[in-house]
């Protein structure tokens, strides 16, 4: 349904050698579309408990736009997209076309008016932070929710929530050498905290394996002809091929132990009182996926 981004614009970070690219892009550049550590099953879940509809809704870093797209294609009343990158602004633009507006900024700054909006969402952009910018991002979307406007983020999770602090440490720095982003992924519980931190109430979380590189999940998310078109340009492509296999030695290494988590939370009406506990979904999370 959606609009393909024009093939004269580059994507980001297209002037970096593949050997130092951050890995989603690397990614993108192999033909993945895709990009969600979930997958698009676990997206289409948080969206729909976002509750999109008529709603006036902001994406925080929406990348290539396939996340964009769900939202449009879902009629709220309307889309508003912050990117920090220009030419990931131009694409998401061009899927978008005109059934929203696409802004260059920051965001933790947005520039939106207070309680502008009734969803925020954001995916696979606040694991790439540290704690102070985290929680920065997170506080901004509160701002710019309105009373009972929800929050939905797709992130990447690690599990068990008493994960060993060594063995998270060196988690970690795997994670960070093999995609070369500084990646920053949390428990579902320190997940959840950060929401609650910034006064959100959360009322759903949902997990999936962390399948990223399988390709059950990528037959899936890309279907058969996305697959191949992925696997004819790994091969091909010695360098490339190199970053995806290191990527996915690291991602099969630490399967058991990262996961795609999905939350979604509310800002509550001022004066409100206790909230329930959250729903906890577990569409996909119990199923390992070849």
């Amino acid at each position: 349904m959606s609009e393909k981004p024009p093939s004269d614009v580059p994507l980001p970070y297209a002037d970096r050698p593949v050997a130092t690219a951050p890995g989603h892009w690397v990614l993108a550049r192999a033909g993945k579309r895709v990009l969600r550590p979930g997958g698009a099953a676990l997206t289409a879940a948080m969206l729909d408990h976002a509750r999109l509809p008529g709603s006036d809704v902001v994406e925080l870093a929406p990348g290539l736009g396939r996340t964009a797209a769900e939202i449009v294609a879902a009629r709220p009343a309307s889309y508003t997209a912050i990117d920090r990158d220009p030419q990931a602004a131009a694409r998401v633009a061009a899927v978008v076309g005109d059934r929203g507006v696409v802004r260059q900024g920051e965001a933790a700054d947005t520039g939106l008016d207070d309680a502008c909006a009734d969803v925020v969402v954001g995916e696979a952009m606040l694991t790439m932070q540290g704690d102070k910018s985290k929680a920065a991002i997170v506080a901004e979307a509160a701002r710019v929710l309105r009373p009972g406007g929800r929050y939905a983020i797709h992130e990447l999770g690690v599990a068990p929530d008493d994960i060993d602090e060594e063995y998270y440490t060196q988690l970690r720095r795997d994670l960070a050498r093999a995609i070369h982003v500084n990646a920053r992924p949390m428990t579902a519980a320190a997940w959840r905290g950060l929401l609650e931190d910034a006064g959100l109430v959360v009322d759903w979380v949902d997990t999936a394996p962390m399948a990223l590189l399988k390709m059950s999940r990528n037959l899936r998310d890309e279907g058969p002809g996305g697959a191949a078109r992925i696997m004819w340009n790994v091969m091909r492509d010695k360098a490339l091929r190199a970053r995806v296999m290191e990527m996915r030695r690291t991602f099969t290494r630490y399967e058991k132990d990262m996961v795609g988590i999905a939350l979604v939370a509310h800002k509550p009406e001022a004066g409100s009182g206790s909230e329930a506990a959250p729903e906890e979904a577990g569409a996909e999370g119990s199923s390992p996926e070849a």
